[in-house]
């Protein structure tokens, strides 16, 4: 056998965003205030993913107005509309519509104020960086002086807003039913070369596709699918929790390996935009599904690479080994075989 062999893999995924079996909802309050900035309230939690910058984007791109120009404000539930929990990969769908929606009640009255005091219709109104004008006419002010006609009316542009997936329920017998209200769809493909001495597994490189809705943030996207494939890379040849009748036995992360820099191959993106029809923003959301098809695709690659099939992770040098030596009698001539042969059919 040769001492090192390529192979790839696939993986698809799909994974369900916001619980219609239970109720999940988000709300969220917004305002203009005087110089033409907006502050945002909502219970959300930063836990790294930069959610707070897309709601700034959110907000700033329904209002017309720069992302820097919005705040967002005390996310203490004491004080704010309840966000519920960080995690699902329902920020950006929960979170962002709700703040998307509020944003617009609020544009809304500022309009309805505009459009008086203009004496023209609402629907020729519109706003974009930083500045508020009316179609076809020569009627243009910057936003700080609209909020400052709607204030002198008496109104304050404000507006609140909730998010709800809507709720169906399943069956109480069998538990058929619909859980989720949007699926994210996701395919990755490994590269791999296997040291068949030391069993050692490279990846070469990694090809991931993902269907996000509407990208918001598109190097945003970018960048969690990249964490989500690093993740999955460490889960799939590196990270090994062990317990002993419920108690670790991995004391450190010493023992519990991370993925480093010098680990991690290319990494290639492609974000598919598929807006969900049952979302204002069309967003979805690319938290832990970017995670879902590494793994799976890595031991595929694991598999075109040798010829034998890893069942557990992670696949260590140690276990590549033992497969190694316990392979099917005749397998390694057929895999050998195999490769003649498209090596062959590549350059015809």
């Amino acid at each position: 056998m040769e001492r090192k062999l390529q192979g790839r893999g696939m993986a698809a995924s799909w994974y369900g965003i916001a619980r219609t079996a239970t109720i999940d909802r988000a709300g969220a309050w917004a305002e203009l205030d005087d110089g033409g900035t907006a502050k945002i309230v909502t219970g959300v939690t930063e836990i790294g993913e930069g959610i707070l910058t897309l709601l700034a984007q959110v907000a700033a791109d329904e209002l017309g107005i720069k992302p820097s120009e919005v705040t967002i404000g005390d996310n203490d539930t004491a004080r704010s509309p309840e966000a519920a929990h960080a995690g699902a990969t329902r920020q950006t769908y929960m979170i962002g519509n709700s703040v998307h929606l509020a944003a617009r009640e609020a544009k809304k009255h500022l309009f309805e104020q505009l459009a008086d005091h203009w004496d023209v219709e609402i629907d020729t109104l519109q706003s974009f960086d930083g500045e508020v004008w009316s179609n076809d006419t020569n009627l243009r002010i910057t936003m700080e002086e609209a909020v400052g006609i709607c204030k002198a009316r008496g109104v304050v542009p404000v507006g609140s807003a909730s998010f709800t997936a809507y709720g169906t329920g399943l069956d109480p017998v069998d538990g058929s039913g619909s859980p989720w209200q949007t699926y994210v769809f996701g395919t990755q493909v490994a590269e791999v070369e296997v040291d068949t001495y030391t069993g050692e597994v490279q990846v070469l490189g990694i090809w991931a596709v993902h269907d996000v809705g509407r990208a918001i943030n598109p190097r945003g996207v970018e960048g969690q699918i990249e964490g989500g494939v690093i993740q999955g890379l460490g889960q799939a040849l590196m990270e090994d929790y062990q317990t002993v009748d419920g108690h670790t036995t991995t004391h450190g992360f010493a023992k519990y390996i991370l993925p480093t820099s010098l680990d991690i191959p290319q990494i290639n993106c492609t974000i598919v935009e598929d807006p969900d029809p049952l979302s204002p923003l069309g967003a979805k959301g690319i938290g832990e599904p970017a995670l879902v098809p590494t793994a799976p695709a890595i031991m595929n690659a694991i598999y075109d690479a040798i010829g034998v099939r890893m069942k557990s992770l992670p696949a260590t040098p140690e276990k590549i080994l033992k497969a190694l030596k316990d392979k099917v009698p005749g397998r390694e001539m057929y895999v050998q075989n195999a490769r003649k042969q498209r090596a062959q059919a590549h350059r015809t």
